[in-house]
């Protein structure tokens, strides 16, 4: 007697079975990395940035020759508890500092040159669903993320599960029975499926003690908690935030969206570790690219490599990757020194036993992360 949608979830035998999921946070803008995990002790990062650097005396967490901005204290911590892994100068070959262009790439893990409607993640879960599954993957945004795009409506876009469900009850009896608006209907059923299946999950999820901050992005990962605690068994979270652009007034300005990314993580984190539910949950925040060395005088520019950060899923909470070169710059950029589908890579073969190449995705695993 279960409806279709139910009973192909429970059948999907070659969906990862058991809790692993990963959840990006992506730092729309180009966030920059040597101001968020600073180079502290290498003077040439004061010479390159007189107006932007931030203080020995303020950095927090310092270990070998590195240390955390001062607005990423739950970073900092999540790292001394040894669950953060710092991915040191992740970039690709041929950078392209457009906002779109670098953020398509790395959405659809495609070269420089290469372009790809569908994104790598949609890929990954057309060949992990059986069957259509609405709620493989959820995308917390106003709008859909590329990187969730495939042949198959296996994702859902929204905001607040519980407008979600208005919207559905006001919207799902419009629909033509037109036989060619079958993919239509099949989108629509999704969000009508998935609302029902995000709901009960959110019903089931233990309550918590932890108190998130009244931010967008907090909220966002308050409800992704919940539909974890809640046995979603969703593979895929994604969100973003933006600002990240930081050509003026920098200090004031990244000081303020490090902290509200940092604050909601930290939240987010000690939730689900209240939870024991960490070992299972991988997150992964990173940026389309990074800022130049250089300052010009009031913030920075578009720029090349910048780190990646890895909490929890049993990362061995090390820093892979050696400390930014300032030294051996390429026309006053850094070097990157680990491909961003490499680490992609080691995600998929780590958290869900899947071949990356099946999805293209032909770079060697990051060794040392998991």
């Amino acid at each position: 007697m279960l409806p279709d949608f139910l009973y192909s979830y429970a059948m999907q035998h070659n969906l990862t079975p058991g809790d692993e999921c990963v959840v990006f946070v992506q730092l729309n803008g180009g966030n920059d990395g040597l101001n968020t995990y600073i180079p502290y002790q290498d003077e040439l990062y004061y010479k390159y940035r007189p107006n932007i650097a931030l203080s020995k005396n303020d950095v927090i967490a310092g270990n070998n020759g590195m240390a955390f901005h001062p607005a990423l204290k739950g970073l900092a911590q999540i790292q001394q508890k040894g669950d953060l892994t710092v991915i040191q100068n992740v970039g690709y070959p041929e950078p392209n500092r457009s906002h779109f262009r670098s953020q398509e790439i790395w959405q659809t893990g495609s070269g420089s040159a290469q372009y790809l409607t569908e994104g790598w993640l949609g890929r990954f879960l057309d060949l992990q669903c059986k069957n259509h599954n609405p709620t493989a993957g959820i995308n917390f945004d106003p709008i859909d993320s590329l990187a969730l795009k495939g042949n198959e409506p296996n994702s859902l876009t929204v905001n607040d599960p519980a407008k979600l469900k208005s919207n559905i009850e006001s919207q799902s009896n419009v629909l033509s029975k037109n036989p060619q608006l079958d993919f239509v209907r099949k989108i629509a059923n999704s969000v009508t499926e998935g609302a029902s299946v995000m709901n009960a999950a959110i019903k089931k999820a233990a309550p918590s003690d932890v108190v998130y901050p009244a931010t967008s992005l907090a909220k966002k990962m308050e409800w992704m908690a919940q539909l974890i605690k809640g046995g979603l068994n969703s593979k895929v979270y994604y969100t973003s935030l933006s600002g990240f652009d930081t050509h003026d007034r920098q200090l004031g300005a990244h000081n303020k969206k490090l902290a509200e990314a940092g604050d909601a993580v930290y939240a987010f984190y000690s939730d689900l570790k209240a939870a024991k539910k960490m070992d299972e949950v991988t997150v992964v925040i990173f940026s389309e690219f990074g800022r130049r060395v250089q300052d010009n005088g009031h913030g920075t520019d578009h720029g090349t490599a910048a780190p990646m950060f890895i909490i929890g899923g049993k990362n061995k909470g090390s820093v892979i990757g050696s400390n930014p070169d300032l030294v051996n710059l390429d026309g006053g950029d850094l070097i990157h020194q680990t491909d961003f589908r490499s680490v992609y890579a080691a995600l998929l073969q780590n958290k869900f036993a899947f071949n990356p190449s099946q999805i293209g995705i032909k770079n060697k695993a990051l060794t040392g992360l998991f």
